[in-house]
């Protein structure tokens, strides 16, 4: 049965989400900035008219702006909040485009840098407050039990009583870490490597697809083995702060690690379009992970904060990632990105993050159950 939690939690989830993320994603522009002498002209949470602001001691207009689908900071010299250089402001001291490279480049990775310590940070809170997973036996976990019915891996030649050592010729430590390999992989050509009676045999196998449905109705396509483990259970072991922190940035490269695969496949056609998410599916999600607790609902921030890290190193003009290949390209140039050139790239840089934003808005309506 579909249990949707009511939609003013859907608003409420997202405002707590994307609303703190940005803010923080901004101040870390905002505060290396500073650090590094360039002076702030605004600061806006949400983008659109001013709904409520005021001016700090150091000429910077703090604002809260009506539409609450982002933020920015505009640098002295801007010509606009999405930090289009303007080719006619005066040379003075505090501007932007006056600061050095390196200045500037460490000024625009702050943002998305920002989101990835945030949610190191969780990660690292959890494992030292509810611990991480560790398989009570491991061997036992990683030797085959039994088979679910049209089990690739049966077909292949794996029996019950295998021993799964590879994938593709890499170790495997858990058979935690083998589901979340083979789950990104629908039909995806394999090897697995196994030991039997002291030997170790390779078998290829092509990963079955399988829809996958939680209790909000949200359908997955994972992939699958079709093998059970021979010891399921795990103890979850507190982690002191350092080797919490080794944890938290060993999830983050993971996280990263699957939303680039997950890229790939919908670029490549493996992956419907369907699957990308846009703000109506962040408020839908933040209401349902909200509807289940805190714990679930911070958990889903930091995935949400490392998001707003990686589509914003994106190479996309307007966006950070598109600020840092510019800077590269000054870098290797040796002189800057004409002025006309870079501000084309910038306006068809908003453009086109404008018309994904549409485009991802009409994919979230689309799949709603509301409209069909």
């Amino acid at each position: 049965m579909i249990e949707q939690p009511p939609f003013w939690m859907w608003i409420l989830g997202f405002l707590l989400v994307l609303g703190p993320l940005v803010t923080l994603h901004e101040l870390g522009h905002l505060l290396v900035g500073r650090l590094l002498g360039v002076e702030a002209q605004a600061f806006s949470v949400g983008f659109g008219k001013e709904l409520v602001g005021f001016n700090d001691s150091r000429g910077t207009r703090w604002r809260i702006s009506a539409l609450p689908l982002g933020g920015y900071v505009q640098f002295k010299g801007d010509m606009n909040p999405a930090s289009i250089p303007d080719p006619n402001a005066p040379a003075e001291p505090g501007a932007f485009q006056n600061a050095s490279l390196w200045r500037r480049a460490l000024i625009v990775f702050a943002g998305p840098a920002t989101n990835i310590l945030i949610a190191v940070g969780i990660f690292a809170a959890f494992f030292m407050l509810i611990g991480r997973p560790v398989p009570v036996d491991a061997a036992q976990q990683l030797t085959v039990a039994g088979f679910s019915e049209e089990s690739p891996a049966q077909a292949a030649g794996i029996e019950v009583g295998d021993r799964i050592v590879t994938l593709d010729g890499e170790a495997i430590k858990s058979f935690r870490d083998l589901q979340q390999e083979v789950m990104l992989h629908p039909e995806t050509p394999m090897t697995l490597g196994v030991e039997r009676a002291g030997r170790t045999l390779d078998f290829p196998i092509t990963t079955m697809s399988h829809e996958v449905e939680d209790r909000f109705g949200n359908v997955s396509k994972i992939g699958l083995l079709g093998v059970e483990s021979a010891g399921v259970e795990y103890d979850f072991v507190p982690e002191g702060p350092v080797a919490a922190i080794g944890s938290g940035v060993e999830q983050s490269v993971d996280t990263f690690s699957m939303m680039i695969t997950g890229i790939k496949q919908i670029v490549t056609g493996q992956r419907s379009v369907r699957e990308l998410g846009g703000p109506v599916k962040i408020a839908k999600f933040s209401g349902e992970q909200l509807s289940l607790g805190w714990i679930a609902f911070i958990n889903f921030a930091a995935l949400i904060s490392l998001n707003l890290a990686f589509i914003n190193l994106l190479p996309i003009p307007a966006l950070d990632g598109g600020h840092l290949a510019f800077y590269a390209a000054e870098a290797i140039r040796r002189k800057p990105v004409g002025p006309r050139a870079m501000e084309m790239a910038y306006r068809t840089g908003v453009a086109l993050v404008l018309a994904l934003m549409l485009f991802v808005t009409i994919n979230d309506l689309a799949s709603l159950t509301l409209f069909g």
